[in-house]
């Protein structure tokens, strides 16, 4: 049913180089290693129904106008910030392309309604036996 995540061109992915927040002193203060990856779903060439799914999936990285927006700061080198960012749009993606099984209703059997109230009537007269005992 789901076949493999589909191939998302380089020109349609924008990637800049940013620089990164919190600790590392001098490094982070002078040089761009992380990386801002941005890729607009509706205008990207994927199927129509990845994109709906995309769109419909209530993850904060995608913004209202249908832009998923990712930033990866986690290693020091812009190479391996940038691998992760894909990585990570690669991963959205290929979830998206996931089609969920539909559900079927069904129906609780005769016996497994007659073992539920035969457990209740059981578990009724344990209790029953709590009660006060008259002298």
């Amino acid at each position: 049913m789901a076949g493999p995540a589909p191939a998302i061109p380089d020109h349609e992915v924008e990637i800049t180089a940013v620089r990164a927040q919190g600790a590392g002193g001098q490094n982070v203060n002078k040089v761009s290693s992380a990386v801002h990856l941005r890729f607009d779903i509706r205008a990207s060439s994927l199927p129509e129904d990845v994109k709906h799914r995309l769109l419909h999936r209530g993850d904060k990285r995608i913004t209202r106008t249908g832009v998923v927006v990712i930033k990866a700061q986690q290693h020091r080198s812009l190479e391996l910030n940038r691998a992760e960012a894909l990585a990570r749009l690669h991963a959205l993606v290929a979830a998206a392309a996931f089609v969920p099984k539909k559900r079927r209703p069904t129906r609780p059997t005769r016996g497994s309604k007659e073992r539920r109230i035969e457990a209740k009537q059981r578990r009724g007269r344990i209790k029953a036996l709590r009660g006060r005992v008259l002298d």
